[in-house]
């Protein structure tokens, strides 16, 4: 079973983010980059591009495939996690703490409501 940590929400398209921070980190989840196998290359969004919720974002390359990231709320992006640069394989060995994509800065807090909780979420993956 993969790890579903309690404190953040999920879209179905397997990115979660971290509603408690300001601006908050957005990544794929463990199931997400276990599906995916060896991440290879991200290439990120540009800070100070406004995004909508469910916009596509970005882009992970994987040795199996490549996989469109979407925007789980709307707003702006803040920053990059410019480790992933040099290191994208952050995103497998730890997909919600070092392998954060970007972070957003939420225009509508309440769309984060919207989203799945981590409950809904491992039912989801199932």
């Amino acid at each position: 079973m993969s790890n579903v940590p309690d404190n953040l929400r999920y879209r179905d398209s397997h990115e979660w983010i971290d509603p408690m921070q300001n601006p908050s980190p957005v990544g794929i989840t463990d199931h997400a980059q276990a599906e995916l196998t060896d991440v290879v290359f991200v290439d990120p969004p540009k800070i100070g591009t406004q995004v909508s919720a469910g916009q596509q974002v970005c882009v992970i390359e994987s040795v199996k495939a490549a996989s469109d990231i979407y925007a789980p709320v709307s707003g702006e992006i803040v920053e990059v996690n410019e480790a992933l640069s040099s290191d994208p394989g952050l995103l497998n060995r730890d997909p919600y703490l070092g392998g954060w994509i970007f972070k957003i800065k939420s225009s509508n807090p309440a769309e984060t409501e919207a989203l799945m909780n981590a409950e809904a979420y491992r039912k989801h993956i199932g």
